[in-house]
């Protein structure tokens, strides 16, 4: 699954953090900073897949998930 947007994109540093917890760009008080963590955890750890993010910094962002068949199947079977 592919997922872009149009906004104004990441610089490298930011998205070499993406997927840390805790981690936001937004001000304080303004979010968590778990959304990208969590969905990393539930993509990579629950169904053995991939999530990758591309960006430039005023060219959007772009996330691509991998799910694999097969770990589907085995997770269900846990």
């Amino acid at each position: 699954m592919t997922i872009t947007d149009n906004g104004p994109g990441m610089s490298e540093e930011v998205q070499q953090r993406v997927f840390d917890p805790f981690f936001t760009t937004k001000e304080v008080g303004k979010g968590t900073g778990l959304g990208m963590s969590i969905s990393h955890q539930i993509v990579v750890e629950r169904h053995a897949g991939q999530i990758h993010c591309s960006s430039a910094v005023g060219q959007g962002a772009q996330f691509v998930i991998d799910l694999p068949v097969t770990g589907a199947r085995q997770m269900a079977e846990l």
